[in-house]
């Protein structure tokens, strides 16, 4: 029996079985090659940190991130303009980015603004610098909230720290490890132009548009291997702080948590001296917990705090105690003290509370306990009477046919003289009473007229 060559059965099979093993062979040579992945897949989101680094700037950027990474973005570009900021939410942001999985690039924009400080860690830990013309990195020198040096103890080891951090980042992505040493060390800064020939950054591009056309085809290298950029035809999406956040920003400014102190413990006090108010309260409590948060996101010296809620002590012991203001006078000097120092300028270079906030808000803290406290006086001097004869002598007004108000309580009354009739407006006297009854006399026309 001769055999015949293969059925059209059999050809389809070996044919499959051809394109099958091929497609195999491509992907072991895949898996098995260097890994070069382009990035033109995805889109290129864009993060924007315009002022102080703080922990909630910190929480927008690895939030960011990450949602870029689960989302297979092609890259995360962040467009910073900051004067710096607290030194643990840049560690935040820099550990995020040195360790991201997909390519960060950081923008120091628009023209004429700059990346001081922590600014200047979180541009040089991207995998791709850029500057924009006219703006200028470096003077991440550690100072104090008033822009003064730190004490020579403190400063020595804070200094040495953060130079360490600084070489760290930039051998980190190969960039000029000695000039991150001297911004730190010595405050230097430089232009866009000199950060590219000084190898602080790789690139100044005009706009976002001209930056990302630049990049295009960068080989940057991620924790998982090397990876090409395209960026030239990638969708670019701007992802802005949500309400949330922008709410937080808001709330970690240490002026603002002052004045919610301040606001919070008025209302406070308005409703323990008026019961049943509500208002006050509810409103008091809500600043107060506002204001714990946003002293929580601060760098706050505990000493200063406590000095501060003394004070608020002090000033709410007058109220009741009555010392003659010596209390409210030494409650707003503790107040005064607490919030100069509330800042930890060791931690917070860049945060200090306004001068004039502080004083502003000391001087109405005081004066509203010492008129409160002028009005607790008057009415302790003012003579207790409950009614009954203690009441005679006193003056009150006619409200109706038989009722007339005496300090500022209403009582039913009749005329001393049985013809006598009470009419609504006379002033009269209290001579007598007669059960619950007060009995009165109309005051002389002229004592009416004088009073009307």
């Amino acid at each position: 029996m001769t055999v015949g060559g293969p059925t059209p059965l059999a050809r389809t099979l070996n044919r499959g079985l051809s394109l099958t093993a091929l497609w195999l062979g491509v992907l072991l040579l895949g898996l098995g090659a260097p890994r070069g992945v382009n990035a033109a897949a995805g889109e290129v989101r864009v993060l924007t940190i315009d002022g102080i680094i703080n922990p909630v700037s910190a929480r927008y950027v690895v939030r960011g991130i990450e949602e870029a990474t689960e989302e297979g973005d092609a890259a995360v570009l962040i467009e910073l303009d900051t004067p710096g900021g607290l030194l643990d939410a840049t560690q935040e942001i820099t550990g995020a980015m040195l360790n991201a999985r997909l390519p960060v690039i950081v923008y120091v924009t628009p023209v004429g603004t700059h990346a001081a400080s922590a600014g200047t860690f979180i541009t040089m830990a991207a995998h791709v610098a850029a500057m924009a013309p006219s703006t200028r990195i470096g003077a991440a020198t550690p100072v104090s909230g008033e822009g003064q040096e730190i004490p020579e103890d403190l400063r020595t080891k804070i200094l040495n720290d953060t130079a360490v951090y600084a070489r760290s980042i930039a051998e980190a992505r190969g960039r000029n490890a000695d000039w991150a040493e001297d911004a730190v060390r010595d405050g230097v800064s430089v232009g866009a132009n000199e950060a590219v020939e000084l190898d602080v950054v790789d690139i100044v591009a005009a706009d976002r548009a001209e930056l990302l056309a630049a990049i295009n085809g960068m080989t940057v290298r991620l924790p998982s291997g090397e990876v090409t950029l395209g960026t030239a035809g990638a969708r670019v999406v701007e992802e802005p702080m949500s309400p949330f956040e922008e709410f937080l920003i808001v709330l970690s400014d240490p002026n603002i948590a002052l004045i919610l102190l301040s606001l919070g413990t008025l209302g406070i006090y308005f409703e323990l001296s008026n019961p049943g108010a509500f208002f006050p309260g509810i409103f008091g409590a809500i600043a107060l917990i506002l204001a714990l948060f946003s002293l929580g996101t601060l760098p706050i010296n505990y000493a200063g705090l406590a000095l501060l809620l003394f004070g608020l002590a002090l000033l709410g012991a007058e109220i009741w105690v009555a010392s003659g203001g010596v209390l409210g006078i030494g409650g707003g000097i503790a107040f005064a003290l607490g919030a100069l120092i509330l800042v930890d300028d060791s931690r917070a270079p860049f945060l200090e509370i306004s001068r004039p906030l502080i004083f502003g808000i000391t001087l109405a803290l005081v004066a509203f306990v010492l008129f409160a406290l002028q009005a607790v006086m008057r009415t302790r001097r003012r003579p207790a009477f409950i009614g009954g004869g203690d009441m005679v002598g006193r003056e009150g007004r006619v409200r109706g046919m038989s009722s007339v108000f005496v300090e500022g309580e209403l009582w039913r009354a009749r005329p001393a003289r049985a013809d006598a009739t009470l009419i609504p407006g006379d002033r009269v006297r209290i001579i007598g009473r007669e059960g619950l009854d007060l009995i009165v006399e109309r005051l002389p026309e002229a004592a009416n007229q004088k009073e009307s």
